[in-house]
């Protein structure tokens, strides 16, 4: 054991570990979801340390050869080493200082393991002093939730876009499959299964374009602001260089906030993203319904899509098989959905200068994220990828539909029509047999008018 203390007194400290002090304190004080911090933001707070280090040295501020000792921990942080050294809960009071204390610790001890001291010799290399030179958690926390979300961002839009296409080439599949429409979950007008497939490729782009917008805002950062946005301990030209350091270190544009009070003490750009989420979200669970409804059955449902069987559905009742990826995709979006209110709850609960409540915020956004990313990858993977049409049931059901008597109108009326669909519903008889009995049209006139491919397209079928 080592001995360490800071303000409140003295404890000791395992000799193997990285962290010190302060993080047994918040292991201590703050044991509330049994959850590690991410390993994503873990990057990107190294990253974010990193781009302090070298814009303080190039200030001059900070010593050379300690500054190149702890970008060397920060890089091997970066490439994933040393991750358990993290013990912190990602839900913790002191609106993240246990995050950024945790970090600047395990960054400083392993500086000082390179420059050859001991572990904990502090005088040496200082968590507060040289880890946090020129920082506060206030700015370091939320531009980390920034850079984490933007990483992980990309795979969610990665996996957002996977699915668009896929529903492309099954748009392109199933372009000649006529089915029936429904609105209200009744019988409307015919539809092609691959106009379906189209509209839900359309919907999921346009929540790409949501969350792309969403992160875009983010590359506003409050870095050098220090404790409540003022610049307090952070030199000018320690700000005119920040935001160029962390885009040199993490490859992406960032921007120095024009408002630095305001970017320390407002986090609605954290809400955005995670609105856009659930935006994302809703329109998933819409998909993953239909697609539960289509393929309902096998037998006493609607039975037009055939889903791939990907395990045994029941304890109890032998060969039933269930939509269980559509299923997890639902609960997915559920969850997203009451993130979302936690992330709201959080964006509005800040008070004066700062939002206190970002631990919160940034756990719920990275679940949310992480979780969405991974169900669109297995409903692509395990479901959309083998998805089968079942064409003879679609015609069938256009075939005993009467909603197709809506392409006579321009031709009858409205009140023919309706008689029409009136005494099909009720004798059960197909609505084209009904015609031609009663002497309404010739079979030629009806066959050009209900042609079924051109009752899915804009116009007035038959003149």
């Amino acid at each position: 054991m080592r001995k360490e203390h800071d303000f409140l007194g003295e404890l000791e400290v395992p000799d193997e570990v990285y962290y010190g002090v302060q993080t047994l304190r918040a292991i201590e004080n703050f044991a509330i979801t049994g959850h590690k911090l991410d390993d994503d933001f873990i990057t990107a707070m190294a990253q974010v340390k990193k781009a302090t280090f070298l814009g303080n040295m190039s200030t001059g501020r900070m010593d050379k050869k300690i500054g190149n000792a702890l970008v060397q921990a920060a890089d091997e942080v970066i490439q994933g080493k040393m991750h358990d050294q993290f013990p912190v809960d990602p839900i913790q009071g002191g609106a993240g200082t246990s995050c950024n204390m945790n970090m600047n610790e395990v960054l400083c001890n392993r500086a000082l393991e390179i420059l050859g001291e001991a572990r904990g010799r502090y005088d040496i290399v200082s968590p507060n002093n040289h880890a946090n030179m020129a920082q506060s958690t206030n700015d370091v926390f939320p531009t980390s939730i920034k850079v984490c979300l933007r990483a992980k961002g990309k795979k969610l839009i990665a996996a957002l876009t996977s699915l668009a296409e896929e529903l492309d080439k099954k748009a392109e599949e199933y372009k000649d499959i006529l089915k029936m429409g429904r609105t209200h979950l009744q019988d409307a007008v015919p539809i092609t299964l691959g106009q379906e497939m189209g509209s839900y490729a359309s919907a999921v782009r346009r929540g790409v374009r949501r969350i792309e917008a969403a992160l875009d805002n983010l590359q506003y950062i409050n870095m050098g602001g220090t404790a409540v946005g003022t610049g307090l301990n952070a030199e000018p030209a320690y700000l005119a260089c920040i935001a160029q350091e962390l885009e040199k270190v993490t490859g992406e544009q960032w921007q120095e906030a024009e408002n630095l009070i305001d970017m320390t003490n407002n986090t609605d750009g954290f809400a955005d993203v995670s609105a856009a989420m659930k935006n994302t979200a809703l329109v998933l669970i819409k998909m993953a319904n239909d697609f539960r409804l289509m393929a309902s059955g096998p037998r006493d449902g609607f039975y037009e899509l055939k889903l791939p069987m990907r395990q045994p559905g029941s304890s109890i009742m032998p060969g039933k098989v269930n939509p269980v990826i559509a299923e997890v995709l639902n609960q997915t979006c559920y969850q997203v959905i009451g993130n979302d209110l936690a992330v709201s709850l959080g964006v509005e609960n800040g008070q004066f200068e700062l939002n206190v409540m970002e631990p919160v915020i940034a756990f719920n956004l990275f679940n949310s994220m992480k979780f969405l990313t991974n169900a669109v990858n297995g409903f692509v993977d395990k479901l959309l990828k083998d998805l089968q049409a079942n064409r003879e049931q679609c015609q069938h059901w256009v075939d005993v539909s009467v909603g197709v008597v809506t392409a006579l109108l321009p031709h009858i009326g409205y009140e023919t029509s309706a008689m029409l669909a009136k005494e099909a519903y009720n004798s059960g008889r197909p609505i084209k047999e009904i015609i031609l009995e009663k002497g309404i049209m010739t079979q030629e006139k009806l066959d050009e008018i209900m042609a079924p491919m051109s009752m899915t397209t804009p116009g007035i079928t038959g003149k």
